[in-house]
């Protein structure tokens, strides 16, 4: 084979693809070639500590030996069964799937993303409850799908619209930057959940089949709810016959330190859906994991629903390879572990930089808000510190002016200090100057 020059790869590409979420003229996309564990490299050999786990869904470390095994010896029996097919993996993917999601959910529809299973989640919600008005929050990202974009509240969605009908948003627990005028999340009478209550009596209990909620505010700014949140949007659901959805595309898989999100909270949603760790984006999977009561409503009924790609036998063999790694390496009690001293870290750079406005962690889930006046909370550009940190070999990804630091969960406390203390570099030298 031949091996291109770091030039031409980003050349071809360039040239001939297009790149998600940018303007094309101005991408600048790294030549990577190989990865190994929490590291990757381009093709100048130049090696960058993955502090984003690419798109935080590298859960497992780059080429973990069991899943790329487990994909090579799928390859080798059956790489593709039409989805009219039973196969092994894809049961014993729905087997493993029943039993590790919390509660009585018990049956997957598999897609190929995170996307494709909201919208499907969406259909089977309006199937199951006859209703068809869909919650949603305005900090979200659900996929960029047509319905699952038009779940999406954040800016992305306002270009594509108008997208499907009957999706309704409301605000968010977002304590920092409270939209209820509330400062302290331990004292305040929790407006974000009377809220939502009052948008439901508003458009009609009845009319509403399903809320769709991020275990964990993603890429909208790593917003974690209060620990009554969750517990409450069950309660509130219950009440009004809505069936509710934990997305748990980027907060599932240990990424909380838990299997789900929702597991934190003793919450069981009705419906899951999921994708990126599942198989840490070895293979393209996702899934809708149902409870039994929906699961048996299908049994006499056509679920309208189909994708030539599901239950894909080499994805399905890279999910179940993953998952027992999850489990024989202890991933998820070393994101438990480290993912605590990554918190401490970012409570003391916060109380040395003044930059930082906020920092908010659960396992290795954090990010860090920066500012340039505590007291105004005025957004800072983060695009220098950004270019810094990966012109110094630490890759990471942002929203606005939150900075995330979600690396793969098999990191070491050594390795995440090799990244952080690149980040306390860089506050000092560029961001420190500009607050006041």
């Amino acid at each position: 084979m031949t091996h291109l020059t770091a030039k031409e790869i980003v050349d071809l590409n360039k040239e001939y693809t297009f790149y998600s979420w940018s303007n094309q003229g101005q991408v600048n996309p790294i030549p990577m070639v190989k990865a190994e564990g929490v590291y990757f490299w381009d093709a100048d050999g130049k090696r960058y500590l993955d502090f984003a786990s690419q798109l935080v869904n590298t859960n497992v470390g780059h080429q973990h030996p069991k899943v790329v095994k487990a994909i090579q010896d799928q390859a080798a029996q059956l790489t593709f069964a039409s989805p009219g097919m039973a196969t092994e993996p894809r049961g014993l993917l729905g087997k493993k799937l029943a039993e590790i999601t919390p509660g009585d959910l018990k049956k997957t529809f598999f897609t190929l993303g995170g996307a494709e299973a909201n919208e499907n989640a969406i259909k089977i919600a309006r199937f199951y409850t006859g209703r068809h008005k869909i919650l949603a929050r305005y900090r979200s990202y659900h996929g960029a799908t047509y319905g699952a974009m038009a779940l999406t509240g954040d800016y992305r969605r306002l270009p594509v619209e108008p997208a499907i009908p009957g999706v309704v948003h409301f605000l968010d627990p977002y304590c920092y930057r409270c939209p209820f005028g509330w400062d302290n999340a331990d004292t305040c009478c929790r407006q974000c959940i009377k809220h939502v209550e009052e948008v439901i009596e508003h458009e009609g209990p009845d009319q509403i089949a399903a809320i769709f909620l991020e275990g964990v505010t993603g890429t909208n700014g790593l917003i974690i709810p209060p620990d009554d949140y969750w517990p409450r949007m069950r309660e509130i659901c219950d009440k009004y016959g809505i069936l509710l959805v934990s997305d748990e595309v980027m907060s599932g898989w240990g990424r909380t330190g838990e299997w789900f999100a929702v597991n934190n909270w003793n919450v069981v949603p009705d419906i899951i859906t999921t994708a990126k760790g599942i198989t840490s984006g070895y293979v393209p999977l996702g899934a809708v994991i149902v409870r039994e009561k929906i699961a048996k409503f299908f049994d006499d009924k056509v679920l309208f629903a189909g994708l030539t790609y599901n239950g894909h036998a080499l994805a399905c063999a890279a999910a179940l390879a993953t998952i027992a790694a999850y489990e024989e390496d202890m991933i998820f009690e070393n994101a438990k572990k480290v993912g605590k001293y990554l918190g401490t870290r970012l409570e003391v750079l916060k109380a040395k930089h003044p930059s930082i406005g906020d920092v908010r962690y659960i396992g290795m889930f954090s990010g860090l808000e920066l500012v340039k006046n505590r007291e105004t909370k005025e957004p800072m550009d983060l695009t220098p510190l950004k270019n810094f940190l990966i012109s110094n070999g630490v890759y990471v990804f942002n929203f606005k002016n939150v900075l995330f630091v979600v690396p793969p969960l098999v990191i070491t406390e050594e390795q995440l200090d090799e990244g952080l203390n690149v980040l306390d570099e860089g506050l000092a030298e560029l961001m420190d100057k500009q607050t006041s």
